[in-house]
């Protein structure tokens, strides 16, 4: 998340391209399930580049591994930051990468990279930063939260000090909605979701900084509070890019993914699966389970 949201604030990624593979990189289905070579006539070797700690990346990216390797695709994760990847997309190093924030996050990078790229299908149009609190809170709205404070023990938990969600409740929601005597406590995102927890197994009121896509929505009963003055920025949307001969190479899978498209449900219990309460990089058994258990949702996503 800090990664994700310090690239909102401009911090320019290095034009290197220090590119390593993932460790979900070797993980795949049987041999003796994956076909030769995909039946649509595409290429079957893809490289996707994969914007390192930006959960929602890795998870589709990780999916489409599956679902590939199974169509006789020879996938490869490449992890690296946000910089090294367009870069990658935009020489031809890379393929494709599914995790492009617009029009906001990643403007600069389009601006420098996107006419040697294909724009592809937007799979997620509701991405953005919020504030939350558990479902059952007596308030719905930012604006109703200074009056209510003490419900709340007078608390807002937030993430990392340095991250772009931070800055935009400190210098936007907090003074837009009057909430300068509340104690904004920040540490990290884990110290955020541990208080979350705590004051769910407790029954009681809180208040977080969160973000969407974020599987702690599938974790926990929350909502978002409604923010009628947009203090904390409009949803962005995100797109899968990949390079410039991508439609020619992989015409199959092109159509695949402008078609691609997932919802909160399940994009949230795949987050869930794949990175709560888990401490491993090796996502394919976790991601095939996942599979097993959306396979309609799964189906349908390549049945043209």
């Amino acid at each position: 998340m800090q990664r994700k949201f310090a690239s909102m604030m401009g911090i320019a990624a290095t034009a290197a391209l220090a590119l390593t593979a993932c460790g979900s990189g070797d993980t795949g289905s049987s041999e003796s399930e994956v076909p030769d070579s995909p039946e649509n006539g595409d290429q079957a070797a893809l490289n996707i580049g994969v914007m390192a700690g930006w959960d929602e990346g890795v998870a589709v990216s990780n999916l489409w591994k599956q679902i590939l390797d199974k169509k006789g695709y020879d996938v490869e994760l490449t992890d690296a930051d946000a910089g090294p990847v367009f870069a990658g997309v935009a020489s031809g190093d890379l393929d494709l990468t599914m995790d492009v924030w617009m029009p906001l996050t990643h403007k600069k990078y389009l601006k420098k990279y996107g006419d040697d790229m294909t724009k592809l299908g937007t799979w997620y149009d509701d991405a953005k930063l919020t504030i939350a609190v558990n479902e059952d809170a007596p308030i719905d709205s930012l604006e109703d939260l200074a009056a209510n404070a003490d419900k709340f023990g007078n608390t807002i938990y937030g993430i990392d000090p340095g991250a772009g969600l931070t800055d935009t409740t400190e210098k936007a929601a907090i003074p837009d909605y009057g909430l300068e005597k509340m104690d904004f406590k920040t540490s990290s995102t884990p110290a955020m979701l541990a208080q979350l927890k705590k004051a769910t197994d407790a029954d009681e009121d809180i208040v977080v900084t969160l973000w969407r896509p974020h599987w702690a929505y599938d974790e926990f009963p929350i909502k978002d509070l409604k923010d009628p003055k947009g203090a904390m920025g409009d949803a962005e949307t995100i797109t899968s890019y990949g390079n410039a001969d991508f439609a020619d190479t992989y015409p199959g899978l092109t159509e695949w993914l402008n078609d691609f498209t997932i919802d909160d449900d399940h994009l949230f219990s795949l987050e869930n699966a794949m990175f709560n309460d888990t401490d491993t990089d090796d996502y394919g058994p976790i991601v095939d389970k996942w599979i097993s258990e959306n396979q309609d949702y799964v189906d349908s996503l390549t049945e043209k």
